[in-house]
């Protein structure tokens, strides 16, 4: 594996390129931000987003569209709802055949197609891979244990990623559960960012608990009408994805709840995935018959149509139910 693309500048898509690299590769990191990416050239650093971790001897940050063309391997690290574009501007120049794994989280804005269904409406001659799972860039970044699963119908592209990514302290445990996987780390988002709210108001540890046990109730239902595997919500990039999200400021979405929660400024820089996804997760749901009343709440008070205490107050008058 010769030429690896990594396409956004992000601190995860900075991680994967420097995990690629590992293995003596050419990585090209491409980014649209003149500025950025020269700072990235000059410093050999992603002070950005990944502060504090040098960028690996292979990888080359990169404004050239064109110089994607030579891609063996496509790592698409951008943001969800920027995919779209992205994924426009690289069918101009990468060749049939060429396996693109989704590195992203999330359902498209306005459409609510999984990403796997934009990319493959987009490139639909080249194989496509999902990686998803309880991972955070400074972690991979400094080669702390992290496991992840990839999800992808092809067989070879499985191996392909494995071979150049694979590491003793960077797991990846094969699916071919696609939807499922992608469902996982889009739902978890919205529900972290719940929790977030919650630890902001400071409502205490059971009703932490409380959340994520009853946001992956809803998670699961949610992945059940989509046509998701069980064992695949239960994986890693279902209940895995959703605890670490939902535990850890280290995640956007859960300190962009916090933030909301306790009244201070958001998180500055990034993208906060969840807030993008709570709409287009609502609507799907209600499109199917799906109860979510947690990621409503939470697409309510982001969209101003209620306020925290009030949507705490409705979900806690919900009348009892069965657990099941």
């Amino acid at each position: 594996m010769a030429e690896i693309a990594v396409l956004g500048a992000g601190a995860w898509g900075t991680a994967l390129a420097n995990q690629a690299a590992r293995g003596g590769r050419e990585v090209t990191l491409w980014a649209r931000d003149h500025a950025h990416v020269g700072e990235m050239r000059q410093t050999r650093e992603n002070r950005r987003r990944l502060p504090g971790v040098a960028l690996a001897a292979g990888v080359q940050p990169t404004i050239d569209l064109f110089a994607l063309g030579q891609a063996q391997l496509v790592l698409a690290a951008a943001p969800a709802q920027a995919l779209r574009g992205v994924m426009q501007a690289l069918a101009l120049v990468l060749p049939p055949g060429v396996p693109i794994v989704i590195c992203a989280k999330g359902i498209e804005h306005g459409t609510g197609l999984f990403l796997s269904e934009l990319v493959a409406d987009i490139l639909p001659a080249n194989p496509v891979a999902v990686l998803s799972g309880p991972s955070f860039a400074q972690d991979l970044a400094h080669g702390l244990p992290t496991a992840v699963t990839l999800a992808t119908l092809h067989k070879g592209v499985a191996d392909v990623v494995l071979a150049a990514l694979g590491a003793p302290f960077f797991r990846m445990y094969h699916s071919t559960d696609v939807r499922g996987v992608e469902i996982g780390g889009a739902a978890k988002n919205v529900i972290a960012i719940a929790c977030g709210i919650a630890s902001g108001r400071k409502l205490g540890a059971s009703a932490q608990a409380a959340l994520i046990a009853r946001g992956f109730a809803e998670l699961a239902r949610f992945g059940r009408a989509y046509g998701a595997r069980a064992e695949t919500l239960m994986g890693l990039s279902g209940l895995g994805d959703l605890v670490l999200t939902c535990n850890s400021p280290q995640s956007r979405n859960f300190a962009c709840g916090f933030a909301l929660g306790s009244g201070q400024p958001g998180p500055a820089g990034g993208v906060v995935e969840g807030v993008h996804t709570a709409a287009i997760l609502v609507a799907m749901a209600r499109a199917r018959g799906v109860d979510m009343p947690i990621a409503s709440a939470v697409d309510a008070v982001l969209a101003g149509a209620m306020d925290i205490d009030g949507s705490i107050e409705t979900l806690l008058a919900r009348p009892s139910r069965s657990e099941d």
